[in-house]
């Protein structure tokens, strides 16, 4: 599945102003809920859920929050860049700016999984996160992350 069929192009929050990871995920909640006609309680409760479970935060100032929720029929994603890094538990200890958020029907099997792979290979590349951060709004955020170019590492 390509990602711009899972990502809408509305499905964007640029600059958002949060200072915690709480404020963060509430925030995310609210506006996918809006966008995908489910509960925002019920969006932030499995977010939340999940990040106790242990921090979805990669590296790089980039967090993949991901859950399973009741209500959807597709699988759902959501883009977001913070106005100011905030702290996320990131295995490299790096405040996180760059937030793709996924969530999967709980009736889903495991094409979720297929996705959070491509995204987090998507994510460690440093000139994605490069153009992302670079992005000058929403719509270029979709577009940049949608493109799924990655560039080849030097060995």
């Amino acid at each position: 599945m390509n990602l711009e069929n899972i990502f809408l192009p509305t499905d964007t929050i640029d600059a958002l102003d949060a200072t915690s990871k709480r404020r963060v995920l509430s925030d995310i909640a609210a506006a996918m809920a809006a966008s995908r006609g489910l509960d925002a309680k019920a969006v932030f409760d499995v977010l939340h859920e999940r990040e106790r479970l242990g921090s979805t935060a990669i590296g790089g100032g980039v967090a993949i929050p991901h859950a399973k929720i009741a209500g959807l029929t597709e699988l759902a994603g959501f883009i977001t860049r913070l106005a100011t890094p905030v702290e996320f538990e990131a295995i490299d200890d790096e405040p996180v700016d760059l937030i793709v958020t996924l969530l999967a029907p709980d009736t889903g099997g495991a094409e979720h999984l297929r996705v959070l792979a491509r995204l987090s290979y998507l994510l460690r590349d440093p000139h994605k996160r490069a153009a992302l951060r670079a992005c000058p709004d929403g719509a270029s955020l979709w577009e940049t992350l949608t493109a799924e170019v990655v560039h080849e590492q030097a060995a």
